[in-house]
């Protein structure tokens, strides 16, 4: 019985060490506000962003999102494993070229912010 109580305490104390370990997962939250007549390109380019960050490593959720009263203006809602997989997914080739297809739409920088949820 000592014996048991002993390799439950063990296992406690390793799955604790091991949640302090792991990274958070990142919550990225961008803005996207381009003008009026690039509104209908920019949407179907956020749909198929969405599906190619899916296929990602790393990937946990995406969510574009159009502005209920400006329909030119988006946000996009992502969740990543890591910072590092994050990082990886910039520096992707679906990533680059959906941000290269924006830029002559964009009426303002791109406002993308990190975070990382509240324990």
């Amino acid at each position: 019985m000592r014996y048991i109580t002993l390799l439950i305490i063990l296992v406690t104390v390793g799955v604790l060490f091991a949640q302090q370990k792991a990274e958070p997962q990142l919550h990225v939250v961008t803005y996207v506000d381009v003008y009026p007549n690039f509104a209908d390109t920019t949407a179907k380019l956020l749909q198929q962003f969405a599906a190619d960050n899916r296929k990602d490593a790393g990937f946990v959720r995406f969510e574009a999102l159009r502005d209920v009263a400006r329909a030119n203006h988006f946000a996009i809602v992502e969740v990543w494993k890591s910072k590092q997989a994050y990082d990886a997914h910039l520096t992707a080739p679906h990533s680059k070229a959906f941000r290269d297809q924006l830029q002559m739409g964009l009426g303002s920088p791109f406002d993308e912010r990190l975070y990382n949820a509240l324990p």
